[in-house]
């Protein structure tokens, strides 16, 4: 026999139709503006959202990139559209006075703006670079003109060898050494795997993950309690690239070696770090892509623009502040120009 329902019963029954009903009416109203969407868009009446990104700073950053391929490993004084990489807005505090780092990849690019704001915060600064040395003699020009001091160290961060005497050139010359950081890369895309030949993947994966190895490796000995090694790594190792394989794979391994560092030497008082950059408007690009896929650079994130790298470089100089940073040690810093970081 059928049990009536209670009066509680019917009264609950009575408002989840109520709700039920809400929702139907929402759906009925979102239904209707997509209708009204549809038909505008049907009839070219649709109002599209703004192409551009307005500025998220103190000033406005470029978002028209020049269609330009340079010749590897690309000079920064070749290119038609120069990177910004002074911060004018920045100013120092003496985040790091009296330090010391070693920047590889320093020349230009995120690796200038890194040197720049480190002087200007009070560090005398070590560059490491490969063969570009007129952008070096620039790069040193700005260092000094913060007052600081800077030694240019050219060099292969696939040897070994190398980075060992890189390391003690930086001692000799300013009798310590408190932040390394690994910046140097090489980066050419593939349209497949195929593509890729050993000695290809041999010269990616030695400069940028092996360098990064060698030179933690021989700096790990004159580093002291409050110093820190901070990676450069970068948003496809978050994401992927269909197109970069082996230097996202790359990126991917700085990310892990980043974490499993700061783990083996918090006992010792060093802190490791990374950042993750999203795309940026160094020669490293223009020395990759084709002309026409240059001038499209960084216009999928979400900023609708690549960054310019004195708005990466205030992330390097708090990572590596002990006044900023000193309790975080193995993270992955994401300034990637889109929402979520990747």
């Amino acid at each position: 026999m059928d049990r009536k329902p209670s009066a509680r019963e019917g009264a609950r029954g009575g408002t989840n139709e109520a709700a039920a009903e809400k929702q139907r009416d929402i759906q009925r109203e979102q239904d209707r503006k997509d209708e009204a969407k549809a038909r505008a868009k049907e009839q070219g009446l649709e109002v599209k959202p703004p192409p551009k990104t307005p500025p998220t700073g103190l000033r406005p950053q470029p978002d028209e990139l020049p269609a330009q391929h340079l010749e590897k490993p690309g000079l920064e004084a070749d290119m038609d559209l120069k990177p910004r990489f002074y911060a004018p807005d920045y100013r120092g505090s003496g985040k790091l006075k009296g330090m010391v780092a070693l920047i590889t990849g320093g020349d230009s690019g995120i690796g200038r703006a890194v040197a720049v704001l480190y002087a200007r915060e009070g560090a005398d600064v070590a560059i490491v670079y490969l063969s570009s040395h007129e952008d070096a003699q620039e790069t040193k020009s700005w260092v000094e003109k913060e007052g600081r001091q800077c030694l240019l160290i050219p060099g292969d961060v696939k040897d070994s060898a190398f980075c060992r005497e890189a390391v003690d050139k930086t001692v000799a010359e300013f009798d310590r050494l408190d932040i390394l950081v690994n910046n140097a890369a090489f980066q050419e895309h593939a349209d497949s795997l195929a593509d890729i030949t050993d000695e290809r993947l041999e010269e990616t994966m030695k400069t940028n993950i092996f360098g990064y190895f060698y030179m933690a490796r021989a700096a790990l000995q004159h580093l002291k309690p409050g110093a820190s090694i901070i990676n450069s790594g970068s948003v496809v190792a978050l994401r992927g690239s269909a197109n970069l394989l082996d230097y996202s794979a790359t990126k991917g391994a700085i990310h892990a070696f980043t974490m499993s560092l700061a783990s083996s030497l918090l006992p010792k008082g060093i802190r490791v770090n990374c950042v993750a950059p999203g795309p940026v408007w160094t020669p490293l690009n223009p020395a990759d892509q084709t002309a026409e896929k240059v001038a499209e650079f960084g216009k999928s994130s979400d900023m609708k623009r690549p960054a310019q790298p004195e708005e990466l470089s205030p992330a390097y100089v708090f990572l590596a502040s002990p006044a900023c940073a000193s309790y975080i040690t193995g993270i992955v810093l994401p300034v990637t120009g889109s929402v979520g970081g990747t």
